[in-house]
């Protein structure tokens, strides 16, 4: 897909076949687009955690309230490790949130060109995750989507609220 026509394309899907499974090779093609994101150093503090057992996916559906969310036949979590992430000397910032950002934003591209849909999910409870996943003290949950094909019929929105371009840009 054109790159222009993948950004613009792109939207949050919020209703899922539980149906039709995302294949390994789909999958793999995805996780591989994170696994080559940049981030700061090249740390790469990442891991990407699919979730589609059906008894991790009962579980992990409790951290989000949302119904359509339980209709996804993949979740994919993404954690970082704290201690792996690059720190700037002048100021202490530790760069995780960065990098996994970019991580999860290369994951959902790639996702939509294959055809899956996704939603960047925030709103979860993290210590429900934690618990679940079983995380270690240095590792945090950054974000998660659904993966998954959208019921048959379903039409895009095709229309992105966004502020226009002379809002968000600046030339100095």
């Amino acid at each position: 897909m054109e790159f222009t026509e993948l950004i613009y394309g792109r939207e949050s899907i919020r209703d899922y076949d539980p149906k039709k499974p995302v294949s390994k090779e789909t999958l793999d093609k995805i996780l591989d687009a994170g696994r080559i994101a940049p981030s700061a150093k090249n740390l790469q503090p990442w891991k990407f955690l699919v979730i589609q057992s059906p008894e991790m996916l009962e579980k992990v559906r409790t951290c989000y309230k949302g119904e359509w969310f339980k209709s996804a036949p993949v979740i994919l979590v993404v954690i970082g490790n704290k201690d792996k992430a690059w720190i700037r000397s002048y100021d202490g910032y530790i760069s995780i949130e960065t990098d996994l950002t970019i991580a999860m934003t290369h994951l959902i591209l790639a996702a939509e060109n294959e055809g899956v849909g996704t939603c960047f999910i925030e709103a979860y409870d993290p210590e429900i995750l934690r618990n679940v996943l079983t995380l270690k003290e240095n590792q945090v949950v950054y974000s998660i989507t659904p993966l998954g094909y959208p019921h048959d019929g379903f039409k895009k929105r095709g229309n992105k609220l966004r502020k226009p371009l002379s809002e968000v840009v600046e030339y100095l």
